[in-house]
């Protein structure tokens, strides 16, 4: 029978950002944790997968259907931003600036990886938009925020080519150094995606 800390060691190894050393850290802090606190994060996994699902409307993870961002009638129908996880519309709705609606893709196109359009919520955003051409909320621009490196640029590219035929407006969230941000620090690439994004003054 397998030993249930390396049991419980190899499960934590499989987590993101989590290696065999931070693992055994996890699990002997849990070993040595109070019954009552493991065991409330046990029910807390456990609910996650019973309770967790995915919003029919923009992919995002939810306990409701529609979730709660598709259901609020505060939010501007004809913008739709587009990005590859639902972290990243906790990021940027933290901030209150965008109140449009969200399409999460649960990924980004990565050949390497194995990961192809078929593998990303590419084919319900498309189904969406072509739905609301045939409504008063018609889709008027798609705000494409996946991240600046190779894989983030690819999908937006991807995205962009199979929208603009359908004379949606595709924009994508600016690039470049970031606020508080040294120059002289600033690699090749962020500096010349920081001028061809310049803005007048």
């Amino acid at each position: 029978m397998a030993d249930p800390i390396q049991q419980l060691v190899q499960h934590l190894s499989r987590l993101p950002g989590i290696g065999e050393k931070t693992a055994a850290r996890l699990a002997f802090h849990l070993v040595r944790s109070p019954e009552s606190q493991v065991r409330d994060l046990a029910q807390a996994l456990v609910e996650v997968v019973e309770k967790i699902r995915l919003c029919s409307v923009c992919m995002n993870i939810t306990e409701q259907v529609p979730c709660q961002r598709c259901s609020d009638p505060q939010r501007i129908d004809p913008t739709i931003c587009v990005v590859s996880s639902p972290s990243d519309v906790v990021a940027i709705d933290r901030g209150g600036h965008f109140q449009g609606r969200y399409h999460v893709l649960h990924g980004v196109l990565s050949p390497l990886d194995g990961v192809g359009p078929e593998d990303l919520r590419i084919d319900e955003l498309m189904q969406r938009l072509s739905a609301s051409a045939d409504t008063d909320e018609q889709v008027t621009e798609v705000i494409i925020a996946t991240s600046a490196n190779v894989e983030g640029e690819a999908t937006a590219m991807y995205l962009a080519r199979l929208i603009k035929p359908m004379n949606i407006r595709v924009s994508r969230i600016a690039s470049g150094i970031p606020v508080g941000g040294e120059l002289e620090y600033s690699d090749q690439a962020t500096i010349a995606r920081a001028l061809q994004g310049r803005l007048p003054l």
